[in-house]
């Protein structure tokens, strides 16, 4: 295949047992949900939520996730950029030329909104290092993140209104995925892409000061055109999700507000979104209050820079490692079991970067051979004797009735004892300030190829003066002034 890229492809016993992992509701209980989503009318009571939402009424720790989340966003975008599928993408809307409304992060080049949406998106999902929420499940950040900054550039609007909007079309997405779950990522659509578009379009509306019905008419635009398939995990069409989901989010909110129109039951209607795109369809869970009332609080960063399904895998093996005083040549085999959905991270034989990063028996390699799982460049290792040779000592296990976020490992050593440990990543860090201090430490170790740590940190603190009387674009403008200290292409 060109460039090397392998396509996972999920056959159709795959299919089977994601669909047996967790039942799809009978046709009888959907019917009800459908009926009672009519009844509510559901699209415009999750549109009613999402433009309720103030800044000044947010939690402290929702304030504080949403920067954390901003701020992981940005040296995601930053590091990415230099990736080839974003390159491609940034250079071919440089050649389109559009109207200089809003920046493409860490180039300076203005383009139009939609344009930095879809570049911008597409750059800060590359390197597959963004947070994560499995409520969608996928990355709510990456979709929604680009439209709204996007769109705040070209406003100049104020940093609340920012953060607001953001939150506002991060909980709508988590909804609408509680909604569908587990059918429609199970069927193969990259929730990130489809629902994340959604997410985008509610969090523009709501930058936009659109009325309840414009924004309805835009989830309906942004439903129609949404699209996103796991089969293209571990190619350049992933990261490109992120961008289409965005750019599609910023231009649905942008027609409504030009008085374009669209069905105002996208979601619920007959043909519509859900019944078009899964064979679930839970309205109570979806309108249900999360813990501590957003979804915003159960969002999961990556300190690895891989898929999250591989992340339990890495901790299992790292701990067993140190907790057995373990070296890599004391393992004979490592058993590594999964949830069957984790077929996405299940590459065998990767032989790219990109591929590694989806692939449980790389994961596994890198951790018992104590090479850094955070750094960048460390996937770009796969090929090396050394990672191909433990690699033939992993056995992957895919099962049904595990999550998309748990591993269990098995070390199997020459003395013939061995050692399990079972580890689910999928659990928010409690301590929210530990959680913004280790954000902060990736910012810092991400974007060190091009600011120093002086200038990260006076980056990380203009992020805290959005939250008050701070503006996004005087953010941008002083963040490209600090890229331009050095020279972020070297």
């Amino acid at each position: 295949m060109p460039g090397g890229i392998k396509i996972l492809l999920v056959d159709a016993q795959d299919r089977q047992r994601s669909a047996e992992q967790e039942p799809a509701i009978g046709k009888e209980t959907m019917a009800m949900g459908k009926q009672r989503a009519t009844e509510i009318a559901l699209t415009n009571e999750l549109v009613r939520r999402a433009l309720d939402i103030r800044h000044e009424d947010l939690p402290l720790a929702v304030r504080q996730v949403s920067r954390d989340s901003l701020a992981d966003w940005l040296a995601c975008t930053l590091a990415g950029r230099e990736e080839p599928g974003s390159r491609i993408v940034a250079q071919a809307l440089l050649e389109e030329g559009g109207a200089a409304q809003a920046i493409l992060i860490g180039d300076g080049a203005r383009v139009s909104v939609a344009q930095a949406a879809l570049a911008n998106g597409t750059a800060s999902h590359a390197l597959d290092y963004d947070d994560v929420n499995l409520a969608l499940p996928g990355h709510p950040g990456v979709a929604i993140f680009p439209a709204v900054v996007a769109l705040a550039d070209y406003l100049d609007v104020s940093g609340p209104a920012l953060y607001a909007a953001f939150v506002a079309g991060y909980e709508t997405a988590c909804r609408i995925g509680v909604l569908l779950a587990p059918g429609h990522y199970a069927r193969g659509f990259h929730a990130t892409a489809t629902i994340g578009s959604l997410g985008a379009a509610v969090a523009c509306a709501h930058l936009l000061k659109l009325s309840a019905e414009q924004t309805c008419h835009a989830l309906g635009v942004a439903a129609t055109q949404a699209a996103g398939l796991k089969s293209m995990f571990g190619g350049m069409a992933k990261p490109l999700h992120a961008g289409m989901a965005a750019q599609t989010g910023a231009r649905a909110a942008l027609l409504a507000r030009k008085g374009f129109v669209s069905r105002l039951d996208a979601i619920e209607c007959l043909q519509g979104f859900a019944d078009t795109h899964g064979d679930d369809f839970r309205v109570d869970e979806a309108l249900a209050d999360p813990p501590g009332g957003y979804h915003l609080l159960g969002n999961l960063f990556k300190f690895h820079a891989a898929c999250f399904s591989t992340h339990s895998t890495i901790e299992a093996v790292r701990d067993l490692r140190h907790m057995h005083a373990l070296q890599a040549a004391d393992i004979t085999a490592i058993d590594v079991v999964a949830g069957d959905a984790c077929s996405i991270c299940n590459i065998q034989e990767p032989a790219t970067a990109l591929e590694a990063k989806f692939s449980l028996r790389a994961a596994a390699s890198f951790a018992l051979l104590d090479i850094d799982t955070a750094r960048l460049d460390t996937w770009g290792r796969v090929a090396e004797s050394d990672i191909k040779a433990m690699m033939r000592r992993v056995r992957v296990t895919l099962v049904p009735g595990m999550s998309l976020s748990a591993a269990a490992v098995t070390l199997h050593t020459q003395s013939g004892a061995s050692f399990r440990k079972d580890v689910d990543a999928g659990v928010p860090l409690s301590d929210k300030t530990q959680q913004s201090r280790r954000v902060e430490e990736k910012f810092l170790a991400v974007t060190a190829p091009f600011l120093n740590p002086n200038q990260g940190r006076r980056i990380l603190a203009s992020l805290d003066t959005l939250q008050g009387a701070g503006r996004p674009r005087d953010f941008l403008a002083l963040l490209h002034q600090e890229i331009d200290r050095g020279d972020i292409s070297k």
